[in-house]
């Protein structure tokens, strides 16, 4: 009997990849409006039960193309930034169309690969993510194309995608595309290649079946979409690439519709933590009182109030260590203020921040989500 696979509508946040090809109605360069709106029914649907949407949207500089004028095949960079500093405004406005019909509001966030590769910026997405999921927003994403060169480009949307997953500890990865699933071959090719339902672990034989990137819009093709997998898996997060052309493509998932799962590698949640405790040298430390010692140790998150001293010469998201009064080291993270400030608010209630302050951060000094216990 093989492993169960993930369902759709069991996970409580879900990530979804949308090319520029199922955006983008190819002869006119316009949204595909009717297309949108059944994809913003179904992000309802999972909004209604309890389940947090992520939309990874292309489309931006197809949105644009024909509008400047930019008709040949290859552009160049400058012509693609300008591109998309059109298209995106298109795109987020098809995207708030679509789904303020449904009473829900688009938030939109532009981002490069230097986003999430340099720690302070990935704690400020992550905290802003976080933070328009708790007030009801589903989040648009693109690659910030306008000013991301070669150097701090992802390049495609499917690995932006993945890193958003990451970043969001989404429980699925949904890369919708114009085919319903790995195959063994590339079927339109080899009519003997078969369809894989799941992919239990990504080996190289697995990488092997990705190929070239198809013609069109679309920057990707399988094998960005086996790297996004590798990403995505790595960090605990189930991932499917499922076909998007039909209308309201994650509905027909739920009911059945053939796809490929990725399932999630078992260490994945753990890898980041592994990472925190052992491949970061702390560049400061706080001390904390017996009280914050015990909320750490049933997995709380470090509070200011319980923080009684604080050393050293560190930045918002540098790696720190958290101390009992006698010394003992009794975690690692990364801290979410830096040590000047930590030092004002330390022995302070959450609420007091901003007096403090003069402006409002988060209420923790180290999430629960950045620390890592130290065994002793």
């Amino acid at each position: 009997m093989g492993p169960a696979l993930p369902l759709l509508r069991d996970a409580k946040r879900v990530v979804v990849k949308i090319g520029s090809a199922l955006v983008v109605e190819e002869k006119t360069a316009a949204p595909r409006a009717a297309w949108l709106a059944s994809v913003a029914a179904d992000v309802a649907a999972m909004r209604a039960r309890g389940t947090e949407v992520v939309l990874v949207s292309s489309g931006a500089i197809a949105l644009a193309r024909r509008a400047l004028g930019l008709t040949r095949k290859k552009l160049r960079l400058e012509e693609k930034q300008a591109a998309a500093a059109v298209g995106q405004i298109r795109l987020a406005g098809a995207w708030q169309e679509a789904l303020s019909a449904h009473g829900l509001s688009a938030a939109q966030l532009l981002l490069t690969l230097e986003d999430s590769e340099d720690r302070r910026r990935y704690l400020n997405a992550r905290a802003t993510l976080g933070t328009l999921l708790e007030l009801g927003c589903v989040p648009v994403i693109n690659e910030n194309d306008t000013v991301a060169t070669a150097e701090i480009r992802f390049g495609d949307n499917d690995r932006l995608a993945a890193r958003v997953a990451e970043m969001t500890g989404a429980d699925a990865l949904v890369l919708l595309s114009d085919i319903d699933g790995l195959y063994t071959a590339d079927p339109r090719k080899d009519p003997a290649a078969r369809h894989l339902p799941v992919v239990e672990r990504i080996s190289d034989e697995i990488m092997a079946m990705g190929g070239e990137p198809p013609p069109g819009y679309s920057s990707g093709g399988m094998r960005t979409k086996l790297i996004a997998a590798r990403i995505a898996t790595g960090a605990g997060c189930a991932m499917a690439i499922a076909l998007g052309k039909r209308d309201n493509p994650l509905r027909a998932m739920e009911e059945g519709a053939p796809c490929t799962w990725f399932l999630p590698a078992p260490e994945g949640r753990t890898a980041r933590k592994r990472w925190i405790a052992g491949s970061l040298a702390p560049l400061g430390s706080l001390t904390v009182d017996e009280g914050a010692a015990r909320a750490l140790s049933r997995g709380s998150s470090l509070l200011p109030a319980g923080v009684r001293g604080v050393e050293g010469q560190f930045h918002r998201g540098d790696p720190v260590s958290v101390r009992d009064a006698t010394g003992r080291e009794l975690a690692r993270g990364l801290s979410a203020y830096d040590a000047e400030d930590a030092g004002r608010i330390a022995g302070h209630r959450s609420e007091e921040i901003e007096a403090i302050l003069g402006w409002r951060g988060r209420d923790e000094i180290v999430h629960r989500d950045d620390l890592v216990l130290i065994s002793p």
